[in-house]
């Protein structure tokens, strides 16, 4: 029998090193992009990766804050294997020691040194997670420089493309790859480095494992009813500066906050309550509907803060879609332009308050603290991209 083993020092404590195997958010802020674990003998233990490899296992052993013993086996491997995980404390750090020892056999040929390969890139993600908040996928991850939006049969056909799936562009970064390769606001993708691209992000992520800032892709894309394929330079990912003091985390975010709310008030200056509830077109959202979207969005904030903060962070198959009979509840409860951006006021106002109150062993909790954080400080991106849409409903209004 063989071993694929790794080892790693983390300027961490030993209950967030344990808590970094047991626990199904803190399993996905470092090794994988979903989990689902219970964390007793024979309790499950699934781990999926975008690009659908996962494991499918349970809990053998647990020993808590010194060992967990776990059973292996992913959609690539003969049999079932065995994990197991020691960590001790080291003078106020934690050494992290993992074996996975495979069988002997032609079957098992070169899976020790892949195992130990993957462990040792892994446990580094995990140092830089627990130490700085940060995830080395997403900060080595290049950066597309797009906003991805809804495509519907209705979307299409206003649009004028031939394609029913893709991915619609709700618009691109100024100053990234996306726009310097001249894709724009509507352009729908549908193909990116030799992968398909649908209206499913994960298709995106899959297109781009691997690449890193400064890589050259095809990009394949329908605007209008023309096909048009342009070569896309990567931009390399910025990473937010995320002050771990959630006084600063406030000032900060409410600074950027600010000028976004003014951008969507201001476009409402001059235009009556019929007008903000009126549909540029029966598919599309009035001004009002597109305001209770941002509504929702720090509504999402909140719920997604909490999960991350008890543990157990909602997880879906994907981002979901909007729901029109919600924009139009919120639209019915708040039916003026008055109610309706106070209320975006009381949520941002929340969503600030929230991140004042941040408790400390959460703060401790670095790389869900920094998921948070690092969001937090990029709301202009979501108010600005719809103030558009906010003035465009508004002038067709008054046409």
């Amino acid at each position: 029998m063989s071993t694929g083993s790794a080892e790693i020092l983390v300027h961490a404590p030993i209950k967030s090193v344990y808590r970094a195997f047991t626990n199904a958010t803190s399993l996905r802020e470092w090794l994988c992009d979903v989990a689902t674990v219970d964390p007793h003998p024979r309790g499950r233990m699934y781990l999926w990766w975008v690009g659908d490899f996962y494991s499918s296992g349970h809990y053998l052993e647990l020993d808590e804050n010194k060992r967990v013993r776990f059973r292996w086996y992913s959609n690539i491997d003969p049999a079932p294997t065995e994990v197991a995980v020691t960590v001790t404390e080291k003078e106020g750090s934690t050494l992290v020691q993992l074996d996975h020892p495979v069988p002997n056999g032609t079957e098992w040929t070169g899976k020790a040194e892949s195992f130990r390969d993957n462990w040792v890139e892994s446990l580094e993600n995990l140092k830089s997670v627990l130490e700085t908040g940060i995830d080395l996928r997403i900060a080595n991850r290049p950066m597309l420089g797009i906003f991805p939006g809804d495509f519907t049969e209705e979307q299409a056909l206003a649009l004028g493309v031939t394609i029913r799936d893709g991915m619609r562009l709700d618009g691109v970064l100024e100053g990234m790859g996306a726009e310097k390769a001249g894709l724009q606001k509507d352009d729908v993708l549908v193909g990116m480095a030799g992968h398909p691209i649908t209206r499913e992000f994960n298709t995106l992520l899959t297109a781009i494992a691997g690449k890193k800032g400064g890589d050259k892709v095809e990009v394949i894309f329908h605007r209008g009813a023309e096909k048009k394929t342009v070569t896309m330079e990567l931009s390399k990912r910025p990473m937010a500066d995320v002050p771990f003091n959630t006084a600063e985390l406030f000032k900060r975010a409410r600074e950027l906050y600010e000028p976004g709310l003014a951008e969507v008030e201001k476009c409402f200056e001059g235009y009556t309550d019929a007008q903000a509830m009126a549909r540029p077109d029966e598919k599309e959202w009035s001004a009002l509907e597109v305001v209770a979207h941002l509504i929702h969005g720090e509504r999402f904030n909140q719920i997604f803060v909490t999960g991350l903060i008890d543990g157990y962070e909602p997880v879906t198959d994907g981002f979901g879609s909007n729901v029109n009979a919600q924009v139009q509840a919120t639209v019915k409860a708040n039916p003026s332009i008055a109610l309706m951006l106070s209320e975006l006021r009381h949520a941002v106002e929340e969503t600030l308050a929230y991140a004042s109150f941040l408790p400390d062993d959460f703060l401790a909790n670095k790389g869900s603290y920094y998921r948070f954080g690092s969001g937090l400080l990029q709301p202009n991106t979501h108010l600005t991209t719809h103030a558009q849409q906010i003035r465009d409903a508004l002038s067709a209004a008054k046409k």
